[in-house]
């Protein structure tokens, strides 16, 4: 069969050069897609009716905010409060609207 011994990823770390690349460009992208899921955990706070979902979704938004260049006071403040419409304005000043 095609398996080559290079294409574990266990100890060894041993990618092939196209693995590589696709890791390459996820942490070249990574405040991307930390945004994205930001503006989505927005959406679905604004819908959450579900205390425990609220909770995970929450957990979820300051692991995301950590990605990205986020000043520390500010997403300190919104996690303490927990205000989807802070959380709201603060995604949509990263992607770049006012």
């Amino acid at each position: 069969m095609g398996f080559r011994a290079e294409s574990k990823v266990a100890k060894g770390q041993h990618l092939s050069t196209y693995q590589r690349g696709i890791v390459k460009r996820y942490y070249q992208n990574i405040d991307t897609l930390s945004l994205h899921r930001l503006s989505e955990a927005v959406s679905e706070l604004y819908l959450c009716e579900d205390d425990r979902k609220a909770v995970r979704l929450w957990a979820n938004v300051e692991s995301a905010l950590k990605k990205v260049k986020a000043d520390p006071k500010r997403v300190a403040v919104v996690m303490t409060h927990k205000n989807v419409r802070d959380l709201a304005a603060l995604v949509n000043e990263l992607s770049g609207g006012k």
